[in-house]
């Protein structure tokens, strides 16, 4: 170490070692007993829990009563439906992988981002080759927008009172 007396010299000396991190260790898939991959998902104050495991294309979610429900009728708007399908088209596997999740929180836009966050995870934990195609869709990324808070002295976060003259 006491002979780097130069820039020069220290770059060289950095060149040659390879840290670990730039020698990436391809990963490995994260499955449970059952061969099912499980990721949390969350949009704004909804948090969904995701199983992925291979199958005919099932899709439940779990509804306020404890039954699992198929998605078309949890989520009835054909947006969050096209929503909750955006992953698996990414990621070109369609009807290969059954989807079981369990949502609380928040509204019905919220949730369904919050399972589409949470099969995007599960999905590349299942398969680390799709994490490219999930990540480069900007589905790996917790959208971090929440509502902003009430301050005191005004009706909501920003909007004041209606003013009176008299």
């Amino acid at each position: 170490m006491s002979d780097i007396k130069s820039l020069d010299d220290l770059k060289s000396a950095v060149g040659s070692a390879t840290p670990a991190a730039a020698v990436a260790a391809p990963r490995e898939p994260m499955r449970d007993k059952l061969g099912r991959a499980y990721a949390t998902g969350k949009r704004k104050d909804a948090v969904a829990r995701v199983w992925v495991k291979p199958g005919s294309g099932k899709f439940l979610i779990r509804n306020n009563k404890g039954e699992y429900v198929d998605y078309t009728l949890y989520f009835a708007r054909p947006v969050l439906q096209m929503i909750l399908r955006q992953p698996f088209q990414v990621a070109n596997v369609e009807g290969q992988f059954d989807v079981y999740a369990t949502v609380a929180g928040g509204g019905l836009s919220g949730q369904a981002g919050a399972v589409k966050h949470g099969i995007s995870k599960a999905l590349q934990l299942y398969e680390p080759a799709l994490r490219g195609a999930l990540k480069a869709a900007g589905f790996l990324t917790r959208d971090s927008r929440v509502v902003e808070r009430k301050k005191y002295g005004k009706a909501k976060a920003r909007r004041s009172f209606q003013f009176s003259k008299r």
